[in-house]
């Protein structure tokens, strides 16, 4: 009997064991909840290190630099009313590569008939809490209306303050105080493989922050057009695309090495290669602009070429790197200064110069009547030139605002003759045409360069600020007079203002 209720027990006892299992796997097959689980920590903080300009250590923390730039980079969109072509797009059958070349931003082709819109989209950088911002010159180049967007998405009207198609940069105003600003750093101590970032508004992406490294320096990629363009690229292999224009390339500190200006690309679209113009020589630019209202831009006067191997072994040189001077501008600053043909150019300011381009925006910094030292090698023995630059015109003077507009406008460089020169050609005085570009001379008349002006609407003149002083009082045609050295008599030139 106790056996048996013994046996009986234990056979209860499987049994209830064996339900509670087929519960608890019936259970589990209906439950429809997910389970996630959340580590609360980690086990280590791991941190990558570089070194900064001066090579202290410092942590590879893209998102304190981007934290603290994104608030200086404004966001541009120019807009410029244009006449409609045929089938509503201000640009016609412009070719796709031009579009391309062109296409800093989205367009708004319009309807047929009357002015359109054309809009485009670049960046900014804020350089002052009280509303002054670098731009590139082509983000704004023609507009007729700028609007600057903040990244607090805060918008104004901005004003052009100057331009300087020359290096492609612009000044901007907008009425704003307290603004958060982009230091400037010296963008010679930079180096090939420092980390940057391009911050911008590339496509239309508003606040779009790319990294990488500087790639290389002194790139000259020939987009420029002006007759004085200054190309001495920053390289970077940080993502720049159409829209980018205008913003910043920073270093881990967030301080401005350059702006962001251009890509090589054969799609018009990022391909690994973005350009920069170097924060030294924005700053030049900057400050004249805000000063002046125009680049006061020192001129050496010299023809000049890369130092490679090949050159090295022509004209049997010590070195593989420098600037090879060709020949000279008569009675130009290099001349004066005693700067030869064969020279090879080492230093500026004591600056290595290993290239042209670097040479070019060394110069690009200073001013008419400034002196610059050159270390220069002569068939082998090393000496410094003090050079006091020139201007366009062939003097020290400081350009006025008033000689730039008409330089502009006429599409001319002028230069007062000498005593000596007006002599030899006979002449009591006059101003020579020493440089043709875009504008109504060339446009209008069959002037050539080296003409000789000596009457503008019958009244004399002798200095470019004769013919800018005529010009200011004439509403209607324009008479210039003149001569050819080695040529007789006289000729004449008429265009509307």
């Amino acid at each position: 009997m106790k056996k048996t209720l013994i046996f009986s027990g234990l056979i209860a006892l499987g049994v209830s064991l064996l339900s509670m299992l087929v519960f608890t796997q019936l259970t589990k097959q209906e439950s429809k909840e997910l389970t996630i689980n959340h580590r609360t920590g980690l086990p280590a903080k791991q941190a990558v290190y570089t070194l900064d300009e001066s090579g202290n250590p410092v942590e590879l923390n893209f998102t304190n630099t981007a934290e603290a730039v994104l608030d200086g980079v404004v966001h541009i969109k120019s807009t410029q009313m244009v006449a409609a072509t045929r089938g509503g797009s201000p640009f016609g059958d412009m070719p796709d590569m031009f579009r391309e070349f062109f296409g800093d931003g989205f367009f708004n082709p319009g309807m047929p008939g009357g002015n359109q819109p054309m809009v485009g989209t670049g960046s900014g950088v804020i350089i002052s809490e009280d509303g002054y911002i670098v731009t590139n010159n082509h983000v704004i180049a023609n507009a007729d209306d700028i609007e600057i967007s903040l990244q607090d998405n805060r918008i104004y009207k901005a004003e052009v303050v100057g331009t300087d198609p020359s290096t492609d940069l612009a000044l901007l105003k907008i009425e704003e105080k307290n603004l958060p600003v982009v230091e400037f750093t010296d963008s010679d101590k930079v180096n090939v493989g420092q980390w940057v970032l391009a911050v911008g508004n590339p496509m239309g992406l508003n606040s779009t922050v790319t990294a990488g490294i500087i790639s290389a320096k002194g790139r000259n990629i020939n987009i420029l057009k002006d007759r004085y363009a200054v190309e001495n690229f920053i390289q970077t292999d940080a993502a720049i695309n159409p829209g980018n224009s205008g913003g910043a390339l920073v270093n881990l500190t967030g301080d401005l090495v350059g702006i962001n200006t251009a890509i090589a690309s054969t799609t018009g679209s990022f391909s690994g290669y973005g350009f920069a113009i170097p924060a030294n020589i924005v700053s030049k630019v900057v400050t004249d602009l805000k000063e002046y209202g125009m680049v006061q831009r020192g001129v050496l006067g010299v023809f000049i070429r890369s130092v490679d191997g090949n050159l090295a072994k022509e004209k049997d040189l010590n070195y593989t790197q420098g600037v090879y001077v060709d020949s000279l501008i008569a009675a130009s600053a290099a001349e004066e200064a005693g700067v030869l043909p064969g020279d090879v150019i080492l230093e500026v300011e004591g600056v290595p110069v290993k290239s042209s381009p670097e040479l070019q925006g060394m110069i690009a910094r200073f001013r008419p009547g400034q002196t610059v030292n050159l270390l220069v090698d002569r068939s082998g023995k090393i000496q410094t030139i003090g050079v006091v630059l020139n201007n366009a015109q062939g003097n020290k003077d400081l350009a006025t605002k008033e000689d730039k507009d008409l330089e502009n406008l006429l599409g001319a460089d002028f230069r007062g003759l000498s005593e000596e020169e007006s002599e030899e050609l006979g002449l009591s005085g006059g101003v020579e045409v020493s440089r043709l570009y875009s504008g109504k001379l060339s446009k209008y008349t069959q002037i050539r360069e080296g003409f000789i002006i000596t009457k503008v609407n019958d009244k004399d003149v002798n200095d470019p600020a004769d013919i800018s002083a005529i010009l200011q009082n004439v509403e209607g045609g324009v008479m210039l007079e003149g001569r050819y050295p080695g040529m007789t008599g006289n000729y004449y030139y008429a265009f509307g203002l």
